[in-house]
């Protein structure tokens, strides 16, 4: 598991590579403003993805971080 600061930055750098600077801004303050539960919010995260789709984007992450 690497450490919190790796991770926030590493996180931020991954939605700023997505969105754009302003975008991730924009996400982090939604997240810090809004009251929200956390384990709900991840268990419906993927229920649009049919599981046959999941389980090959698993693998592929897999292969490409091994």
């Amino acid at each position: 598991m690497i450490n919190d600061a790796i991770l926030k930055r590493e996180g931020f750098k991954a939605l700023a590579e997505k969105w754009g600077i302003l975008e991730a801004e924009h996400f982090i303050t939604l997240v810090k403003r809004e009251s929200f539960d956390y384990t709900e919010w991840r268990a419906g995260l993927f229920e649009d993805i049919p599981l046959d789709v999941f389980l090959q984007n698993a693998v592929d992450f897999r292969k490409r971080h091994t």
